[in-house]
């Protein structure tokens, strides 16, 4: 082999040794690799409608006319099958709509398409449950007497289950003051709640802030644990609001509608 290389010239050896260095790279680009590529999903308004029905439906307690938004945020994700590429995430590694996240940070491994979506909206009906939870204890109100539901097509995990406590707290009381929690702002944000109102860290945090922007919202609720991943690439002009619990968040948007100072990242 060396004796044969050395009767040719300099640039056909450089280009023999080139060959399997370019298979190997044309193998690398096309085989699967295991990430999943995600990019700012979809936003709702918790206090409104989603496909024709209210989002938050309360019956038992008088229900207040609310003005403003309290966006839940989404991201879109490639499915767990799908075969993402070294193209596809360099793609999304030079896009600022893009992130390219561990498969299995996003999907639980070792199920099926099927399973998992099973798995995603059974997680969405435990943050229902645990956002009403939430809320009615906060209000202090009798979960036996009022009875709330909670509809959102489409959406599974239980990343919105801050805003839907939000929206119940908005639509039965309010600011506590006779306004609304909003202060008719456009109001988004994102995280996990159990039933004594703790909030949770979630994913794709960069991506929701970018989805709230794009729909109008310009104050981002946001886990304080993930602060520091929000303001990399902050949209211009949002503000970051840090939250741990129902009750803080709470605090921190009546502080926000009255004009006073709220807490930040």
């Amino acid at each position: 082999m060396f004796s044969r290389l050395s009767s040719l010239s300099r640039p056909r050896v450089l280009a023999v040794c080139a060959l399997p260095v370019a298979s190997l790279l044309a193998v690398a680009a096309l085989a699967p690799l295991p990430f999943t590529v995600a990019q700012p999903g979809q936003t709702t308004n918790v206090l409104g409608t989603d496909r024709g029905k209210p989002v938050i439906t309360v019956s038992g307690a008088p229900v207040r006319q609310t003005q403003g938004q309290l966006r839940m945020t989404t991201i879109v994700a490639t499915g767990p099958s799908t075969e993402v590429d070294l193209g596809d995430v360099a793609d999304a590694w030079v896009r600022r709509d893009r992130a390219v996240l561990p498969r299995d940070a996003v999907y639980p491994s070792g199920r099926s398409d099927e399973e998992i979506e099973e798995h995603n909206t059974a997680e969405m009906l435990k943050s229902q449950n645990s956002a009403v939870d939430a809320a009615l204890g906060y209000l202090k109100e009798d979960p036996a007497k009022v009875k709330v539901t909670l509809h959102l097509a489409d959406v599974g995990g239980p990343s919105a289950g801050l805003l839907f406590s939000l929206g119940i707290v908005d639509k039965l009381a309010g600011d506590g003051a006779g306004g609304d929690l909003t202060g008719g702002r456009n109001i988004a944000g994102t995280g996990t709640i159990d039933a004594d109102g703790k909030v949770g860290a979630v994913g794709g945090v960069a991506l929701k802030t970018q989805a709230a922007a794009r729909d109008g919202a310009t104050v981002f609720l946001v886990p304080k644990a993930e602060c520091a991943v929000a303001e990399e690439q902050l949209p211009e002009g949002m503000t970051l609001i840090p939250v741990t619990e129902l009750t803080d968040a709470v605090s921190s948007l009546r502080a926000l509608e009255r004009g006073g100072s709220v807490p930040k990242c």
